[in-house]
């Protein structure tokens, strides 16, 4: 089992996460794995992202990635900040290589067959697929995983709570990424937690 994978395999669901003050950091992340979801995506979408990772990855339990991530600029910060993996909404060579050479878990982004041959020829077999539902939902994944029998994917885009087990159900389904787990604005831990609980039992049905 490759350290990606090991990754996926630790939480049906990964928060993707957008933080806007780095003081919601810690209680967020704290929230979260008290729910039972250890694995947290940081996207590199707000000036603070970086010292969000920071902050979350200071919290017991928590593995903690950076997501968005674009070039070799962004994979070296989010390394420095201490994310533990590398999210990309898509697959470059350039970016793909650094990572490789990094030895950083790396879960990039695709949404076709061509994306998966590419990454399959720099010695990748473990994807993002995204965007999910706007890609064409399950019935895209599963067309496109008939071809790559050793692929797992993490799905990730417009998937919600309630159509996560549909996903996880697929066999080609490690893990979905969500969004839904922490709302926009001051967080409410009491409510992130039981989000995160809730998702957390999802592993049932993998």
């Amino acid at each position: 089992m490759s350290e990606i994978d090991r990754i996926m395999c630790l939480s049906p669901v990964i928060p993707v996460l957008v933080v806007q003050d780095a003081a919601h950091a810690r209680p967020i992340a704290e929230a979260l794995v008290a729910g039972g979801l250890r694995v947290l995506e940081v996207t590199l979408r707000t000036e603070a992202a970086l010292d969000v990772i920071a902050e979350m990855a200071k919290v017991e339990g928590a593995v903690v990635g950076a997501g968005t991530v674009l070039n070799e600029a962004d994979l070296d910060a989010s390394i420095e900040a201490g994310a533990e993996f590398i999210v990309s909404p898509g697959l470059t060579d350039g970016l793909a290589k650094a990572a490789i050479a990094r030895r950083i878990p790396f879960l990039p982004g695709i949404a076709n067959s061509s994306d998966i041959m590419r990454g399959l020829d720099l010695g990748l077999d473990r994807f993002k697929f995204f965007p999910a539902e706007a890609s064409g939902g399950i019935k895209a994944l599963k067309a496109l995983s008939a071809p790559f029998g050793r692929i797992r994917f993490c799905p990730t885009g417009g998937i919600d709570l309630e159509r996560a087990p549909q996903w996880l159900d697929l066999p080609s389904v490690r893990c979905v990424g969500g969004s839904w787990l922490v709302p926009p604005g001051v967080p409410d831990v009491a409510e992130i937690r039981q989000r995160a609980t809730a998702a957390a039992k999802l592993a049932t049905v993998r």
